[in-house]
C-alpha cells in the first residue's frame, strides 16, 4: 500500500532538549560542562534509559526522569552528590513548569512543509504531560500537524498500540499506509510496529546500531527516505 501518513514523536524529535539549560544546571552547582557535552551525553543516555522502558515503566513517571538525568551526568564524568542532586531538583522543578523539551527542531519546519506539499497526513503523538499542543503552537508548528495526541490529555501513553490506533483514525489510513518517527526504540518503534504501522528511529549519534529498524540521522534523512519511498 502506498504511504499516505508520517506521523511523529514530540520530545527528542519535533521538540529538542533544552541542553543549555541542562548545562546551566549542573554549572550552577560548579560543574564544568558545555552544551555540546551534554548533547552528546543525553543521546548515550537515551540508549542506556530504553531496556529500563522495555520493562513498561512510563516514560512520564518522576523515578524515569531521574534515572535519565542520571545517565547524562555519568555521561559527562560528573558525579552524583549532594550537588548534583540539588541540580536536579532545579531541572525537575524546571520540567514540570516548562517541560525541558522545549527548543523546536531547527530541520523541523522545512522537513513538515516537504511533507505537506507530498499530501501526506502529518499527525503527533507523544507521551507527554497535557503540554505539547501548545508548546508546538508557540512554536509555529501547530498548522503542520492534522492532529496532536497528547498522552495525558488521552488518557492513554506509547508503547500502548491503542494510541497508534488513534491516531490512524485520526489520519484516516490503514496502518501499512503510515510510518511513525521517534527517538526510543522501545517505546516508538515496538508500539508502532504493534499497531501494524512501519518506524524509523532518529539515531543522531549512531548509536543504535544494535536495534532492527530503518534509523535516520536527522528529520532531513527521514524526510529523504519518506520521499525515496513515494518516488
Amino acid at each position: 500500500m502506498a504511504l499516505e501518513a508520517v506521523l511523529f514523536d514530540a520530545g527528542n524529535t519535533v521538540m529538542l532538549v533544552n541542553y543549555a539549560v541542562v548545562a546551566e544546571a549542573l554549572a550552577s552547582e560548579g560543574f564544568d560542562v558545555q552544551e555540546d557535552l551534554v548533547r552528546e551525553a543525553e543521546y548515550r543516555a537515551r540508549v542506556r534509559l530504553d531496556p529500563i522502558l522495555a520493562r513498561r515503566n512510563s516514560t512520564e513517571a518522576p523515578e524515569i526522569f531521574r534515572t535519565y538525568i542520571g545517565f547524562v551526568c555519568e555521561g559527562l564524568g560528573v558525579e552524583w552528590g549532594a550537588a548534583t542532586e540539588r541540580a536536579f531538583r532545579w531541572l525537575a522543578e524546571y520540567n514540570r513548569e516548562h517541560n525541558l523539551w522545549n527548543r523546536p527542531n531547527p530541520q523541523a519546519r522545512a522537513v513538515l512543509e516537504r511533507l505537506q506539499s507530498r499530501n501526506l497526513a502529518v499527525g503527533m503523538i507523544s507521551n507527554s504531560d497535557g503540554s505539547i499542543e501548545r508548546m508546538i503552537t508557540e512554536q509555529g508548528l501547530a498548522p503542520y500537524f492534522r492532529f496532536v495526541l497528547d498522552s495525558q490529555v488521552v488518557g492513554i501513553e506509547k508503547p500502548d498500540p491503542r494510541i497508534f490506533q488513534m491516531a490512524l483514525e485520526r489520519a484516516g489510513v490503514e496502518p501499512a499506509e503510515a510510518v511513525y518517527i521517534g527517538d526510543l526504540y522501545s517505546i516508538d518503534v515496538v508500539g508502532s510496529r504493534a499497531a501494524g504501522m512501519d518506524a524509523i528511529l532518529l539515531d543522531p549519534a549512531g548509536l543504535w546500531g544494535h536495534v532492527d529498524c530503518a534509523k535516520a540521522q536527522d528529520l532531513s534523512e527521514v524526510a529523504t527516505i519518506i520521499l525515496q519511498r513515494l518516488s
